[in-house]
């Protein structure tokens, strides 16, 4: 499945898709994701999924407060890249997406196009 976006990176995940095509500016922040360190990952996911729970429990209306919430995410991961997360973790419908992305295997980075695949 070839994916643009964050949302439609995060329906991938969520089917469960065996391998992913990712393009465009998406693909350098999956691998921001998938190369952090495991300390550093969980002070990110736990920012994360703060910032996640606001947002689903308030259908998109506690976006605004969850930008704080999220600061330990932006330390680790930059802007850019802990917001992508955030829309990813929204779209999947939890944070449980982010760690089995992080347990794709990266297949090939090359022609603009960054393809994962499961173990």
């Amino acid at each position: 499945m070839t994916v643009r976006t964050e949302e439609e990176l995060g329906e991938a995940l969520k089917n469960d898709q065996d391998t992913i095509e990712i393009e465009g500016d998406l693909q350098n922040k999956v691998l921001r994701i998938k190369a952090t360190g495991t300390v550093a990952w969980v002070v990110a996911i736990g920012a994360i999924g703060i910032a996640v729970a606001i947002t689903l429990g308030t259908g998109g209306a506690g976006a605004p407060v969850s930008g704080p919430v999220g600061i330990g995410a932006v330390t680790v991961l930059g802007l850019p890249t802990a917001l992508s997360a955030v829309s990813i973790a929204v779209a999947a419908g939890g944070v449980g997406a982010l760690n089995s992305l992080r347990r794709y295997k990266v297949v090939s980075n090359a022609g603009g196009k960054l393809v994962l695949s499961r173990d």
